[in-house]
């Protein structure tokens, strides 16, 4: 008897958390309110059968409880009840599954008016391309990926030549236009997903799979990945922002072409060493870092990264409120007042020669190897020597106790969460992985042993 009533009140308790639930979708922002029919006819028929099984089995525990004189009767064969039974789910699964194959027909099929547009996912962060002038995506592979074409385009394909590359987590598309994604993955099964668009689609190494919707609401929304990735799973965000279809042409005419980002003049490496003269005082005239001016080893640091943290102290991502020290280079950044400046600057920075800095921090180096092996080496590498690939500085040879201040000024949310620092947020995570002061001594210990 316990049993039956525990059954029943289980049953009522869902259908209270079902409707009472503040968990339900998102407000849609596409043209796939079939989606949301499908979802829902699912939900209705599974319901059913639950509530149907459930209080049913409750029943039976009641009325077939063992009493006294009563003796179970075994009953191998049951013909109509099995018809019955049988032309039941036949029903039931016909009614789940004919509305998702409709709606898939359609899905599978995007409109002859739909614009096309290209993701990337990569461990973990994503990018763009969209067609130029022409109208037409040039071809691109993995074998033509490298620092200055990060997403593959062909440089021998004309057609590339005028695509629109956004290399950027943040895309944009207009309103009211239909649009076919076409998906790409550099490395791994990611998943592009919008959560108000309801549609989705794995990114498959090797392959360009495609899905298709219709933006009906001007907003800005999420894009998340959606298949496992590796350890920078839950951190590969991005947004997606529809505009009026001014707003989108002015976005996208101020993104580079391929052709542009490959015919960049290089650095120039004496004007960079002129606009060194000031970085000098703090960090040395060969770029080796002195803690006592809390400046820190610059040399044998990538380029990219260098220009990064110059722009980011310029746009203010970094030397703001908590964040002192930092703050005394904002000024410094702000003399470097064109993108030319910032090349030339960090390019002179990455050709000094590269001495390892002094050691000032101890810790336990077993248990940093431990946390850098299960979570700081899928991005800066084995060695410490970072990548461009992921967007990761080199730590190796670096200054520990720079190391140590960064990592806690991410704990501390002082770095990372600014809106113009696309992928300080995972940093802000991952620095987690380190539980106090001592652990990040620990990861700067085992780190000093690489160089």
């Amino acid at each position: 008897m316990t049993l039956a009533v525990v059954i029943f009140l289980l049953v009522v308790a869902t259908i209270i958390f079902h409707f009472a639930s503040p968990w339900w979708f998102t407000d849609i922002a596409a043209d796939w309110s079939t989606i949301d029919l499908t979802i829902s006819i699912t939900f209705w028929v599974t319901g059913f059968v639950f509530i149907a099984c459930n209080l049913f089995m409750a029943y039976c525990v009641w009325k077939f409880r063992q009493k006294e004189g009563h003796k179970a009767v075994y009953e191998p064969e049951n013909h109509k009840l099995e018809a019955g039974l049988s032309i039941f789910t036949t029903i039931g699964v016909i009614a789940m599954l004919a509305p998702g194959l409709f709606v898939w027909a359609t899905f599978v099929t995007p409109p002859e008016n739909a614009a096309e547009y290209e993701v990337l996912g990569q461990q973990w962060q994503w990018q763009f391309r969209y067609p130029g002038a022409d109208g037409i995506l040039g071809t691109a592979d993995t074998e033509f990926v490298s620092e200055s074409n990060p997403f593959g385009v062909n440089p021998a394909d004309p057609n590339g030549r005028d695509d629109v590359i956004v290399n950027d987590p943040d895309m944009h598309l207009p309103v009211n236009q239909p649009v076919k994604a076409l998906l790409r993955s550099n490395d791994v099964l990611h998943n592009y997903t919008v959560a108000q668009f309801r549609v989705k689609m794995d990114l498959v190494p090797g392959l360009t799979s495609y899905l298709w919707f219709d933006p009906t609401e001007v907003g800005t929304y999420d894009i998340l990945c959606e298949e496992l990735c590796g350890i920078g799973h839950f951190i590969m965000r991005g947004s997606v922002t529809i505009d009026t279809q001014e707003d989108f042409d002015a976005w996208l005419a101020n993104q580079p072409t391929f052709a542009e980002t490959q015919s960049m003049a290089a650095p120039n490496l004496a004007a960079g060493q002129a606009q060194y003269a000031a970085c000098a005082a703090c960090h040395g005239q060969n770029g080796e870092g002195n803690q006592a001016l809390n400046a820190p080893k610059l040399a044998g640091q990538q380029a990219w990264y260098i220009e990064r943290q110059l722009n980011h102290f310029k746009v203010g991502a970094r030397g703001g409120e908590g964040d002192t020290n930092g703050a005394q280079m904002v000024a410094f950044a702000g003399m470097l007042t064109t993108d030319e400046a910032v090349r030339n600057v960090a390019a002179y920075i990455s050709s000094l020669p590269d001495t390892p800095a002094p050691t000032t921090v101890t810790g336990d180096i077993d248990n940093g190897y431990d946390i850098y092996d299960r979570n700081c080496a899928a991005c800066h590498l084995d060695d410490g020597a970072g990548t461009w690939y992921t967007d990761a500085p080199k730590l190796s040879g670096m200054s520990d106790w720079y190391f140590v201040t960064q990592i806690s000024n991410f704990r501390a949310g002082i770095r990372g969460l600014h809106s113009e620092d696309d992928y300080g947020e995972q940093m802000v995570a991952m620095a987690t992985a380190m539980a106090d002061a001592q652990e990040i001594a620990d990861v700067a210990a085992y780190i000093n042993t690489l160089r």
